[in-house]
């Protein structure tokens, strides 16, 4: 187990947790009311920052329900929190529905932050790769 350090940047900001043990994500809340119209995309702030520890990176995820009742996801998903980032935790949500606003209000969680371990690379120049069975066969090579 590691531990992640998390600090309130604004008072009123919701701590994460998870909704069920063993989950593998922390929910993470807005800290204010924000009106997503059909297509908009907006900068949500959580209010929190954390520092997330050498070796490891945080990634911010859409949750599944805003994304299949209302159409909510993320931009950039998955965002990427870096070990060295210390600024405020920001999710950038898009409404993908062409119809209908969507409200985000203050407290709502819209979107969860899980922590993984990553290794350090050490990048080797090489003037071939190893041949595989895909080799070069890139994006849809495996539909049938």
């Amino acid at each position: 187990m590691i531990q992640l350090p998390i600090q309130k940047v604004r008072p009123d900001a919701v701590v994460p947790s998870r909704a069920y043990a063993g989950d593998a994500g922390l929910d993470l809340a807005a800290i204010e009311r924000i009106e997503l119209g059909p297509g908009e995309r907006a900068v949500v702030p959580t209010g929190l920052a954390v520092a997330i520890p050498d070796g490891y990176a945080g990634f911010v995820q859409p949750r599944s329900g805003l994304a299949s009742r209302h159409g909510i996801t993320i931009v950039n998903a998955p965002g990427l929190v870096d070990s060295g980032y210390r600024g405020e935790l920001m999710v950038v949500l898009h409404n993908t529905d062409r119809d209908e606003p969507f409200v985000v209000e203050a407290g709502m969680r819209i979107a969860q932050l899980v922590v993984l371990p990553i290794p350090e690379v050490e990048l080797v120049e090489v003037e071939e790769l190893p041949a595989t069975e895909r080799g070069g066969r890139g994006f849809g090579s495996s539909a049938a």
